[in-house]
């Protein structure tokens, strides 16, 4: 049979191995939460639908264990869950509970879809790279990087960490081939580092503005500090 598992529509995509802050507070998924801290902690992220916000059938998505909970006083609450299997959405069910409830079928990457490990270290290259430029866009201090030694742990950490659209991680998430989404991923990233270094050389012109001049060549004068990034 397969597993029942109570949906939260959420169009912020959680990948597995990675984690994700929510901040809970309408009426029906503050009783969902309730009943998964009293169960297994479990519930499943997916991006909602047309219809009143339900997942459809097919949909993808993510398993979501709650690590860490807090209440606050007015009944809202800050969770931070962990990622584990994805899964496909494939009967919602008739429901005496507020929120969403489906049976789904979980799925791990097609065997044989391993990437070669010099894409794969290329991939760790650009990802280190593009989170070292978050770093100093936000004024950070850099730090080693713990990513997973296997490529499609690093995959998931790479496209979570990934400042793009829901709608591309979304489809990062539904690929099934590691090598396809490691390919991806060597596409987009650079696309991405690109644009931080650009914001990061407004950021430092404008920074230097006052204080005798830009830390970089050409000075500041009438510079604008560029877009905040994160991943």
């Amino acid at each position: 049979m397969l597993p029942r598992l109570p949906l939260f529509p959420l169009s912020a995509v959680l990948f597995p191995g990675t984690t994700l802050p929510l901040h809970i507070f309408e009426p029906r998924y503050r009783r969902m939460l309730a009943d998964c801290l009293a169960g297994d902690r479990r519930f499943g992220i997916a991006p909602p639908g047309g219809e009143q916000e339900a997942p459809e059938t097919g949909t993808v998505g993510c398993i979501a264990e709650v690590q860490v909970s807090e209440e606050l006083p007015d009944g809202r609450s800050n969770i931070i869950v962990a990622g584990g299997p994805r899964f496909v959405v494939r009967r919602l069910l008739p429901d005496t509970a507020p929120y969403y409830v489906a049976m789904v079928e979980t799925f791990e990457d097609e065997e044989s879809t391993a990437p070669g490990d010099d894409r794969v270290a290329q991939l760790r290259e650009s990802f280190v790279r593009y989170l070292e430029l978050v770093r100093h866009l936000n004024d950070l201090e850099s730090e080693d990087s713990e990513l997973p030694p296997d490529p499609v742990g690093l995959s998931f950490h790479a496209a979570a960490g990934a400042d793009c659209d829901p709608a591309l991680k979304q489809r990062l998430l539904m690929e099934r081939s590691t090598a396809r989404r490691v390919d991806a991923l060597l596409l987009l990233l650079p696309a991405l580092t690109t644009a931080l270094e650009k914001a990061l050389l407004i950021h430092r012109r404008a920074h230097g503005n006052g204080r005798g001049g830009s830390t970089l060549s050409g000075g500041g004068a009438g510079t604008e500090p560029g877009p905040a990034a994160g991943p």
